[in-house]
């Protein structure tokens, strides 16, 4: 009778036993498979938030089908202690061992309202856009000028969202006193700029930071860019360059910036003032020369006048031999690395061809009929 007792049981343990395997196999792939959610959703996940307070968002949109398999699975996979906050777009049919490590992994986030202060070469506007999780497009709330001093009331309703983004971005070609005067309007920083940065030393990039950031911090942050960004092209240089050291790398992408805004052209652009370095002949370029007016500080708002360009000046590129003795502005990595591997041409002058780019020449000649090709261009626009 015990043997019968004892042999029962072990038949039980064993049926629990593939009970239990078959379960665990079936949650691990309500786990691991797709997920019942149909359309993408944007998923906020605040600072301080817990896995279960995720789990409940998520069924609640439909993104999961079992809050109770999801804390398992991220407890089993030892992710629950290392939720990120952000905003994160979940695509329609996530496993919700993708939406674990996706909010656990952390990063920029992908959805939601954003607040992005873009500095321009001229001005700055304040974009206040909405990821569409269903078409993935960014929508435009409101976008206006923050040196008004007007708020729209559209920005005021999502500065005061504890989920907003907010991100600044410069323009390839700002100057230095540009970004400090402009970062006194953003609202959404704080603390105090005590001096410009060298120019040339900011990334042209954009930078995501809370609200709240300290405006010195996020300066160091594009400085720290700039320098990375400069050391690493500058070891991946063209062989043979009329350039000592990386400053003057620096020096000669901030002119190949403010020269051109065709990306296409950035290389020959480089190649008409390196091919000039090489061969002793002044760069002649304008805004050198403008720099050494404004010194970066606005717009000149005219045109050059002759004395201005006869008139000696460490800036003014007609009169001098190589380069500068700064940067002119604050160059784009696009900019430093034509700089540093310019396109090989013959080229030493170029005019505005009147579609937006520039006529290159090997001759004075050549270049001479360029010239009165653009002044003919010239004249008709300003007849109309």
């Amino acid at each position: 009778m015990w043997r019968s007792i004892a042999s029962n049981a072990l038949t039980l343990f064993v049926v629990l036993l593939l009970i239990a395997g078959g379960a665990v196999i079936w949650a691990k792939g309500q786990y691991t498979g797709p997920g019942p959610l149909e359309e993408a959703i944007c998923l906020r996940v605040p600072q301080g938030a817990t896995m279960r307070r995720v789990s409940d968002d998520l069924a609640a949109q439909g993104a999961i089908s079992s809050k109770v398999i999801f804390g398992a699975g991220a407890d089993y996979s030892k992710k629950s202690g290392l939720l990120k906050a952000g905003s994160y777009l979940v695509a329609p049919g996530a496993s919700m061992d993708q939406i674990v490590d996706q909010v656990t992994r952390g990063g920029r986030s992908t959805c939601g309202t954003e607040v992005n202060f873009r500095i321009g070469i001229l001005t700055a506007e304040i974009q206040v856009r909405e990821l569409d999780p269903t078409s993935n497009r960014f929508v435009e709330v409101v976008a206006f000028d923050p040196g008004t001093g007007e708020l729209p009331e559209p920005y005021q309703a999502v500065v005061a969202d504890a989920g907003t983004r907010y991100r600044v971005t410069l323009a390839e070609g700002v100057t230095s006193w540009q970004v400090v005067e402009e970062l006194k309007q953003a609202e959404f920083l704080s603390g105090t700029v005590e001096e410009t940065p060298a120019e040339g030393s900011l990334s042209p990039e954009s930078y995501e930071v809370v609200r709240g950031a300290d405006r010195a911090e996020l300066i160091g942050r594009m400085q720290a860019n700039q320098a990375a960004v400069l050391a690493e092209l500058w070891q991946g240089r063209t062989e043979g360059l009329p350039l000592e050291t990386p400053e003057q790398a620096l020096v000669l992408a901030s002119i190949v910036e403010k020269e051109t805004g065709v990306p296409e052209e950035r290389g020959q652009v480089a190649s008409v003032f390196v091919n000039r370095l090489r061969e002793g002949i002044a760069l002649q370029t304008d805004p050198a020369v403008i720099y050494g007016i404004t010194l970066g500080k606005g717009a000149l708002g005219r045109g050059l006048r002759q004395s201005e360009l006869r008139r000696e000046t460490p800036y003014n590129t007609y009169v001098i031999n190589g380069l500068p003795p700064t940067p002119i502005a604050n160059p784009g990595r696009a900019a430093i690395e034509a700089a540093l591997n310019p396109d090989n041409t013959p080229y030493l002058y170029f005019v505005a061809d009147g579609t937006g780019g520039h006529a290159f020449a090997t001759t004075l000649a050549e270049h001479n009929q360029n010239v009165a090709r653009w002044r003919k261009i010239e004249a008709e626009r300003n007849a109309q």
